[in-house]
């Protein structure tokens, strides 16, 4: 911070770079940490951001269950005051269409 810089000026920017509060991911329950499309059948521990910890929300089954709980439905992304959540958004499809070198030709 500068001695010129306003201090909400500061506080804008520094609440930008924060994690935001609601944000979710879903982590292995067993094993180490890995990426999120190794061994899909796998339980998952749900945690959300309070804004100081990951706090457990769910146990997910799997990985298709842990990701309904992460991108829920546009239907349900709807808050009671009608605002949608900003953070969260749909995944995107596994593989896309597309002819990179790692696609697998048939």
């Amino acid at each position: 911070m500068s001695n010129d810089e306003p201090l909400e000026d500061w506080a804008a920017r520094r609440e930008q770079r924060l994690r935001p509060v609601g944000e979710r991911k879903a982590v292995h329950l067993t094993g180490p940490p890995r990426a999120s499309h190794v061994d899909r059948e796998a339980p998952r521990v749900v945690l959300e951001w309070d804004g100081y910890q990951w706090v457990t929300l769910a146990v997910a089954a799997n990985y298709l269950e842990a990701a309904r709980l992460l991108y829920p439905s546009s239907r349900e992304e709807v808050g009671k005051d009608g605002a949608a959540a900003a953070h969260r958004t749909q995944p995107g499809p596994y593989l896309n269409e597309g002819t990179g070198r790692h696609r697998r030709t048939t």
